[in-house]
């Protein structure tokens, strides 16, 4: 059941949230409720809609214009990329207008992307994941544990703040945009933390879904050892659906595997960092042990979302078939695209500049060296684990 399209269909990102109580949302992440005129938030709402739509347009038809042509390689341009870009750009522009900060509670991001993410969780069925189970889950707890505490002695070494080291570190380790949505709400993360950590994501998946593919040629892995390295070390499910296809179908089909197994342990990782933050971090010297309330308080309700829809597809699969399944599955994929695009319109539409300058240069070389770190470590675990691997026709 997971969606492995061609990059110009309905592409995955890693990323969001069983959004039934918005005030819980809210408090998640310490942003407001909407607030101002109905008519601004409307209008916020409406910019994020507009832009996002034309987003989707450009990732549907630039593969189709561009096919056979000189510049092809346009056609492989994420959706997020597109996306990102409108946000920018429609961020500069109302800023000049001075329009921004009143259309801004109209630009919802945490929903939007937690939204996207219950959603991502529908196109998870774990009886594939079990086809591969072992391999695929020996190294995904092998990669994530130890390229999170990479990062995190990295953040630590390089300065950088422990709420910024979470979202960092779970970006790199688990799935990109989705663990840093999970980690923030988990530490209770600054907004801008967020959007400087989903930016460097987008913008180290990108050329992953070329060097990868050539690499793993380069270096003579097998399928198997191909796409396991793919979906074990590119961070959105997107950029690692685009990778797998320009290897091939069989790395595909792993690579999805891997990552989908990695997409799973979303939740554990979710639970393990609010227990930590809650314990260690925010717990001031003298102060009683955080209560089972607490706990709850802080823990990304939309993990719970994200589990329950995987497990009722799972079922639902199971009970139907695939082949009965296959539309209502492909509408869940359709609507969390739509969630996706407009969450990362809203990204680009929030992103203050003067955030960016005031994080530096650190959490960029931090993140560089865990990917590189990522990539070493899933190489090797890829030619241990998947040696000799059979491939079913």
């Amino acid at each position: 059941m997971t969606d492995i399209k061609p990059i110009s269909a309905n592409e995955e990102l890693n990323d969001e949230l069983a959004s039934t109580v918005q005030a819980s949302l809210d408090d998640e992440l310490d942003e407001p409720r909407p607030s101002g005129p109905l008519q601004w938030i409307i209008g916020g709402l409406a910019v994020v809609v507009i832009l996002g739509t034309a987003a989707w347009y450009l990732s549907e038809y630039v593969p189709i214009w561009t096919k056979g042509t000189s510049v092809s390689w346009l056609g492989t341009i994420e959706y997020p990329v597109y996306a990102i870009i409108f946000g920018l750009l429609g961020n500069a522009l109302l800023s000049a207008l001075n329009l921004r900060d009143r259309l801004s509670p109209g630009f919802r991001t945490e929903f939007l992307i937690k939204t996207g993410l219950v959603l991502l969780g529908a196109s998870i069925n774990f009886a594939i994941i079990v086809k591969a189970a072992a391999p695929a889950i020996a190294q995904a707890t092998l990669l994530i544990t130890s390229v999170f505490f990479i990062t995190w002695w990295l953040g630590r070494l390089f300065g950088l703040d422990a709420r910024l080291r979470a979202l960092l570190s779970s970006a790199v380790s688990i799935c990109g945009v989705s663990a840093a949505i999970a980690a923030a709400g988990a530490v209770k993360a600054k907004k801008e933390d967020l959007a400087y950590t989903a930016s460097l994501v987008i913008i180290f998946a990108l050329p992953s879904i070329f060097l990868l593919p050539w690499l793993a040629g380069l270096l003579g892995l097998t399928d198997a050892q191909t796409g396991a390295w793919i979906g074990g070390n590119i961070d959105t499910t997107a950029a690692v659906t685009a990778a797998g296809s320009i290897a091939g179908e069989a790395p595909l089909q792993i690579a999805a595997i891997v990552k989908s197994t990695q997409n799973a342990l979303l939740g554990v990782a979710a639970v393990l960092l609010t227990v930590f933050f809650a314990y260690k971090i925010d717990r001031k010297p003298g102060e009683a042990a955080p209560t089972a309330s607490l706990f709850w308080q802080r823990f990304p309700k939309f993990v719970l979302g994200f589990l329950v829809a995987s497990i009722i597809a799972t079922i639902f699969v199971n009970s139907v078939g695939s082949q009965a399944a296959a539309p209502l599955i492909g509408t869940a994929n359709n609507l969390r695209t739509w969630f996706l695009t407009f969450a990362f319109v809203s990204i680009g539409l929030e992103l203050k500049v003067s955030s960016l300058r005031r994080a530096g240069w650190r959490p960029i070389a931090v993140f560089a060296l865990a990917t590189v770190a990522n990539l070493v470590i899933g190489l090797a675990l890829a030619h241990l684990l998947w040696s000799g691997f059979e491939i079913p026709a």
